[in-house]
């Protein structure tokens, strides 16, 4: 008789969570001890819960996949770690080395069977802390942030000077995934419950609020200035005043945005 294989799912899209449990179903040895819906839950899942297995999407607003795996660093018990991800073919070649499988949503059965058979084949084989080992060396060549900082966000102590912020957006377009330095962006507006995404010549469309936006970025360097624009601080040239109480910003990229009376303190750090 198999062991049952303690599996924790996480993903911030719930069809996905029902539909993965729905796949697992039919695999007698898996027990899903629990879901997660976002980052930080998982960490919190994952350290109590202690589970053989882990379904982790990559991609969640804010504390996204990986994220999860550098807060996890220097835990003495890791669990071995399938990523569920709307990656194209070519970003999983890059990874391909360091977990134990992938899954590109949507999932498919063959594939889920394959990665099954896989993280029984490392149970019995013992190999987990081999598979550890690759998973950390992932973690450690993902730019990111001191585990300090990390840690104390999950624990909700983290001031101004340790909280950390995204070096990048992952933003999906139709299958893809296109990756956005923070740095390079012009600026960004609101359209609904979509962002725009300035950078250069080029604009990326974002799913996304403006709060959830404006909590994602360095307020160091990102600012609204309009109840429906953000701003990187670094690229504006020149602060026009205007009669009325706003001011005008010219970017470096020839743009120019308008300051409204809301936010006319933002103008101050320019002086």
């Amino acid at each position: 008789m198999s062991t049952n294989i303690r599996t924790l799912l996480v993903d911030d899209e719930p069809l996905a969570i029902r539909g993965l449990k729905i796949r697992l179903e039919p695999f007698d040895n898996i027990e899903v001890i629990g879901t997660c819906s976002n980052g930080r839950e998982a960490v919190k899942a994952i350290k109590e819960e202690k589970p053989d297995l882990v379904f982790l999407d990559i991609q969640m607003p804010g504390f996204d996949g990986f994220s999860v795996l550098k807060s996890l660093v220097g835990e003495a018990e890791l669990p071995l770690i399938i990523f569920v991800t709307a990656f194209d073919q070519y970003a999983l070649d890059a990874f391909k080395a360091h977990a134990l499988d992938y899954l590109l949503k949507p999932v498919e059965e063959q594939r889920l069977k394959e990665a099954i058979v896989r993280v029984e084949e490392a149970m019995q084989q013992r190999v987990a802390i081999e598979q550890n080992a690759r998973l950390v060396e992932l973690i450690e060549n993902i730019d990111n942030a001191p585990k300090e900082a990390l840690t104390a966000i999950l624990e909700g102590s983290a001031d101004s000077s340790t909280e950390v912020f995204e070096p990048q957006l992952r933003i999906k377009d139709r299958g893809h995934i296109t990756i956005v330095d923070v740095k390079d962006i012009d600026f960004i507006d609101a359209a609904g419950d979509y962002m725009c995404i300035h950078v250069g010549e080029k604009t990326h469309i974002l799913r996304e609020t403006m709060k959830n936006m404006i909590a994602r970025l360095d307020p160091k360097i990102f600012q609204r200035v309009h109840r429906s624009t953000i701003v990187n601080l670094d690229m504006v040239l020149e602060v026009r005043p205007h009669s009325n109480g706003e001011c005008f910003l010219t970017l470096s990229c020839g743009e120019e945005l308008k300051v409204s009376r809301s936010y006319k303190d933002v103008v101050g750090r320019f002086l």
